[in-house]
């Protein structure tokens, strides 16, 4: 089992504070979400902690010039590369597949870090995000993060999903949430239980994202993990 947190669940703290969060509760990796009030003021690797990926908002098949699209690309991919990331988390951001092509084309060989499409807004599903990386075909620049909470309220079944994205998988965002507004791990509405037996076993990451940055008045992330983390070890196992 390997179990990282999003630093989406820190609004407002250092890098240095995320991995003294991290330490003190047992975390494996973080992924770092880039935000102007997020000093990148430590290597996480010094405390024993990974960094999972590099969660920006580049949005791959977004209408429009290529140029910006790529260059905020290659950037965030030097970054993913400073810290030994898998990838750099990318949204859709847009229903336009060609493009999304061409950017990553564009990228191909540039970094050892992924460019890793999340299952989110236009394409929110596993079936659109393999789709768009089966027709791309080169796993070793591309793959696919199953965060469980979008694809299921689009209505693909997990076990659907997760068929799908298998062969780009590069790591699962796990949340419960009631609506859009995250909840502790069994306190929401995604079927865990589900979702807990497809990845029973599985190696990868398994990264809790708990948005408090969207959603203020949700408990800290420091209350949250322990249940997370026992989710994990209960539901999913060692492997």
């Amino acid at each position: 089992m390997r179990f990282a947190v999003s630093t989406l669940g820190l609004p407002g703290a250092s890098l240095s504070e995320a991995v003294e969060l991290a330490v003190r509760h047992g975390v494996d990796g973080l992924e770092l979400r880039l935000h102007e009030d997020m000093p990148l003021d430590a290597d996480p690797r010094d405390a024993g902690v990974e960094v999972v990926s590099i969660c920006g908002y580049v949005r791959i098949a977004e209408a429009g010039a290529d140029g910006p699209v790529i260059a905020a690309l290659r950037e965030q991919l030097v970054l993913a590369d400073r810290f030994g990331a898998l990838g750099v988390r990318v949204f859709p951001g847009g229903s336009d597949v060609e493009a999304a092509l061409r950017r990553l084309e564009a990228v191909a060989g540039e970094a050892e870090a992924r460019v890793l499409v999340e299952t989110h807004d236009h394409l929110p599903t596993g079936a659109a995000v393999a789709a768009l990386l089966d027709r791309f075909g080169r796993p070793e620049v591309a793959g696919a993060i199953w965060d469980v909470l979008h694809p299921w309220r689009n209505g693909e079944e997990p076990a659907a999903t997760f068929a799908a994205l298998a062969p780009h998988l590069a790591y699962v965002q796990i949340k419960d949430a009631v609506g859009t507004t995250p909840r502790p791990m069994g306190q929401g509405e995604v079927p865990l239980d589900v979702v807990g037996g497809l990845l029973r076993g599985y190696p990868g990451w398994l990264s809790l994202e708990w948005e408090k940055a969207w959603h203020p008045e949700v408990e800290a992330l420091g209350e949250v993990i322990p249940g997370a983390r026992e989710w994990v070890r209960s539901v999913v196992g060692s492997g």
